[in-house]
């Protein structure tokens, strides 16, 4: 499924009537939240009756498309069942018992509601919540789809305005050509100090970006903590200041997205295999000495769009156990223990001396050339090499 966005300019009539369909859906999915709550072991069919009941009982939800209200039940699905699921793979701590939502940002309609232009540049919203015409402004040509593979359309309002999102129903696959095997593998190490490390000895910098805008950022929540009334309506004043501070976030946030979208690109165009650690970055950002630039590095999103893009160019990734990467020797297999300050590598045995992240990175490659086999070969329900072996040869296998 891709999806695609686009930015509008509606008019300030067209503004209240987005403000009021987002609203509308909130609604929704709160009162039938609140069915669930009341009524514990209800299912499917009973939300969707409710949310029906919603529709007779309230005019302005009413107004909204029957779709629209639909997805805002299946919002409360999926919060439930992620829930039930939590509960019963005993989940270590919340297990996220679903919540009241009271600042929604995106209402989202199916196959109805919506129409395109001819030309595909406008969408005219066709409930009666008023919204009209919308003038879509971006780069993607959606003359290449057809109607059929757009399953949801999406308004979305963030800092910097409003935006239209199309979800369509594609491969990945099918949109690029095949790339010529380049006969390389690389293990990756992320860290603090550098971005990665690789195995080949490359190393990316960490640029950090909340840190180099976090003066910036504490001086506009500043200028808007002054604004700020407590017991009292909000003026113009802090909601400006308010979306001030909040436009430089989805800067920051939006140069994170970017740069790690190009690392991940460059490294599975340039390698057949890539392995990486597989960490608990949930864990590890409990370390309120490290938190923020755990959190700084995105390595959780980094992962994602490392698995995506080689899904999408047909490139094997594989994340191995993070155990011991950076104690070990990649030359010799000797554990030489060392401090996070200690950064390079000086391995007693051996003699082999190499940067700490490289060494690790090392390591990582061959855990993932060791398991990647084996691992597809259970994907496809084929045979255990060492039950295989015992069998044939009359002989126990030892670890």
């Amino acid at each position: 499924m891709f999806v695609y966005s686009y930015k509008v300019n509606p008019r300030p009539r067209q503004i209240i009537a987005i403000n009021e369909a987002i609203r509308t859906s909130q609604f929704v999915r709160n009162k039938v939240l609140r069915y669930w709550m009341d009524n514990r072991g209800v299912g499917k069919t009973k939300m969707f009756r409710y949310n029906t009941l919603l529709r007779k009982q309230f005019k302005f939800v009413e107004d909204l498309n029957c779709h629209a209200c639909q997805t805002a039940v299946e919002r409360v699905l999926k919060a439930v069942n992620r829930f039930y699921s939590n509960c019963k793979q005993q989940i270590p701590g919340k297990k996220g018992y679903p919540k009241f939502k009271k600042n929604t940002r995106s209402v989202e309609y199916k196959i109805s509601g919506w129409k395109l232009s001819h030309n595909r540049k406008h969408i005219t919203f066709t409930d009666k919540k008023g919204i009209g015409t919308l003038k879509l402004i971006g780069s993607r040509d959606l003359n290449f789809y057809q109607l059929e593979q757009i399953k949801r359309v999406r308004i979305v309002r963030r800092a910097d305005g409003y935006y239209v999102q199309f979800s369509v129903k594609l491969d990945p696959r099918d949109t690029v050509e095949p790339l010529t095997p380049s006969q390389n593998a690389v293990g990756i190490d992320v860290g603090i100090k550098y971005f990665l490390a690789d195995s080949q000895g490359n190393i990316e910098p960490n640029p950090q970006f909340y840190r180099k805008g976090e003066r910036q950022l504490n001086r506009l929540n500043r200028n808007k903590s002054k604004k700020y009334c407590k017991g009292k309506p909000q003026s113009r004043n802090y909601h400006k200041a308010r979306v001030r501070y909040a436009r430089k976030h989805l800067k920051v946030s939006r140069q994170r997205e970017e740069y790690l979208k190009r690392v991940a690109l460059r490294l599975i165009k340039s390698n057949d295999l890539v392995a990486y650690e597989n960490l608990n970055v949930k864990g590890m950002v409990k370390n309120r000495h490290l938190a923020k630039s755990i959190t700084d590095a995105g390595w959780s999103v980094f992962r994602q769009w490392l698995d995506y893009f080689g899904y999408k160019y047909g490139k094997i990734t594989i994340a191995v156990s993070p155990h011991n990467t950076s104690q070990n020797c990649s030359n010799c297999g000797e554990k030489v223990q060392k401090s996070l300050s200690t950064r390079t590598h000086i391995c007693i045995e051996c003699g082999f001396v190499e940067d700490r992240d490289v060494n690790a990175a090392i390591n990582i490659l061959q855990r993932g050339l060791s398991t990647v086999g084996h691992t597809e070969s259970y994907k496809l329900g084929e045979f255990d090499p060492l039950v295989s072996l015992e069998k044939s040869c009359g002989v126990t296998v030892g670890l």
